[in-house]
């Protein structure tokens, strides 16, 4: 997912109100990890994260990076995902975009984020019909890519 701008705005803007908030200090180390967190790719691990950021200093540890994405869901800025592999993945969180949902390939884990306006109205037509007041959704479908489908033909 990739943000504009303004989202990206937002989003710090959220991170630093909150850090304010609560008391926390804004550390180098603690940039560098949002920094490259805003930077990523959609759907990291911690373990993804960290790799990243020892790139750039090797003195940052598994618990500083663990610490920092809990930071980040708490206060909105990240989201947390898991999709049936054990894992918790990361990716960012604006509430301006546009919702997404998910096709996760159980051959090689590829995840593929896509927006389908028909399946938004059929779930909102569903909730109506029943009298049910949504307050949020996840849709994950889980297959076989087809790169994966075509290594097995």
């Amino acid at each position: 997912m990739t943000l504009d701008r303004a989202a990206v705005d937002r989003l710090r803007a959220r991170l630093q109100a909150y850090m304010a908030k609560k008391g926390l200090r804004s550390t180098a180390q603690r940039r560098l990890i949002v920094d490259t967190f805003f930077e990523g790719a959609s759907h990291m691990t911690i373990e993804d994260l960290l790799t990243e950021v020892r790139a750039r200093d090797k003195g940052i540890g598994y618990a500083t990076v663990y610490r920092t994405l809990k930071l980040l869901a708490e206060c909105g800025v990240a989201s947390e995902r898991r999709f049936g592999d054990g894992l918790s993945r990361y990716e960012l969180a604006d509430d301006a975009k546009a919702h997404h949902d998910h096709l996760i390939c159980i051959s090689c884990g590829t995840i593929v984020e896509f927006e389908e306006p028909r399946i938004e109205t059929l779930q909102d037509e569903v909730a109506h019909r029943y009298g049910f007041q949504v307050t949020s959704h996840k849709h994950e479908m889980y297959g076989t890519c087809a790169d994966c489908q075509k290594k097995v033909s």
